[in-house]
């Protein structure tokens, strides 16, 4: 369908709108984003800002004094009106910014992360005994002031001869968590927001790199992980046979009360870590888990939320050796779980294709 007559034409010039009105709004508009792009520029020297609306200030003063130009790109792109022309690239100009939002609310979110794990380590009081061999016992809480306690009591002094130093990294909780922990003899830091499992990890394990720790275990803070079976996770990395250890509840015993479909979705994700890592496990979502600390800080953690495949697949990027030992995962002490349902799932699979694939 052909364009209506909205050009005049001009001697010596290109075609403007024929319609004063609509001419004067794209001019006034062009403006109003021109004094907003300088005003952030001036104010803040937000580069991208300013050029974001120098882009759209000339693509409005286009529109405007030149819409000949656009009808005759319009007929190089065999459109029959220029008017889809200009949808189709406004449409595109808005599906760049909404991309351009959503990565720099990921390099925020980032950012922050860093800036709250940089602030909670320091929390962490520097270990008198950093001489001696240690097991560095990382368990990360959310809203478990009624399970925290009884973790940190079955937790032993020693492992195969190796001092253990529990550091609890309550996640934001806004309940008694971490006054319930600071009760033991465990390093206990509080993060101003809540990052996630994942993020809680991370600063564990920063903490453990600074203090030299030669092995480093993570347990929940729900009850599930019996701490009697500590030296059958450690065992393998002290004996030098293993510089990742896993507990399987599917070559031990699982009294955790997980629902039909929830076992299915373990063994799904663990079938496919094992085909897209090579790996042989049968466990990919335990958290009771031991590192060797001198490999840790090879790992490339990113994942706040989800990271038990990244860690698996992690490891194994970076010629960890990998084994699993069976052990006993029981029921909750107390409480509910923080895993969503569906969301879980979803999780996973992309923590899963995203770790493999950079």
């Amino acid at each position: 369908m052909p364009d209506p007559p909205l050009v005049v034409a001009q001697a010596g010039s290109l075609p403007g709108l024929s319609n004063e009105a609509l001419t004067a709004l794209f001019v006034l508009l062009a403006v109003a984003a021109l004094v907003w792009g300088f005003e952030r520029y001036r104010t803040t020297f937000a580069r991208v800002e300013l050029t974001l609306a120098v882009a759209v200030a000339s693509g409005l003063l286009a529109v405007a004094f030149a819409p000949g130009l656009f009808g005759t790109l319009a007929a190089l792109l065999n459109l029959d009106s220029r008017f889809l022309f200009i949808q189709i690239l406004v449409d595109a100009a808005f599906l760049f910014l909404i991309l351009y939002l959503v990565a720099q609310i990921s390099a925020t979110r980032t950012l922050v992360g860093n800036l709250t794990r940089q602030l909670t380590v320091q929390q962490a009081a520097p270990d008198a005994t950093d001489d001696e061999r240690t097991v560095y016992v990382i368990v990360p809480a959310y809203n478990e002031a009624d399970t925290i306690g009884a973790v940190l009591e079955s937790l032993p002094d020693r492992v195969l001869d190796h001092a253990v130093r529990p550091v609890v990294v309550s996640d934001g909780s806004d309940d008694r968590t971490r006054r319930a922990a600071e009760t033991y003899d465990a390093v206990v830091v509080e993060h101003p927001l809540n990052q996630g499992q994942g993020g809680a990890l991370k600063t564990g394990f920063e903490i453990a790199l600074e203090h030299n720790a030669d092995v480093v275990v993570t347990m929940d803070a729900d009850g599930q992980h019996p701490a009697d079976q500590l030296d059958e996770i450690v065992r393998p990395i002290v004996d030098g046979d293993a510089d990742y250890v896993l507990g399987s509840r599917y070559r031990g015993e699982d009294n955790s009360g997980n629902s039909l479909t929830r076992r299915g979705g373990i063994r799904a994700f663990t079938w496919l870590i094992n085909v897209l890592a090579k790996t042989d496990i049968t466990d990919c979502t335990n958290g009771f888990r031991a590192i060797r600390g001198s490999l840790l800080a090879d790992l490339d953690l990113t994942e706040e939320r989800f990271s038990a495949p990244e860690l698996i697949i992690e490891s194994r990027k970076n010629g960890l050796r990998i084994t699993e030992v069976p052990v006993t995962i029981r029921e909750r002490e107390a409480g509910e779980t923080k895993k969503p349902g569906l969301g879980y799932a979803v999780g996973l699979a992309r923590t899963i294709f995203v770790t493999w694939i950079r």
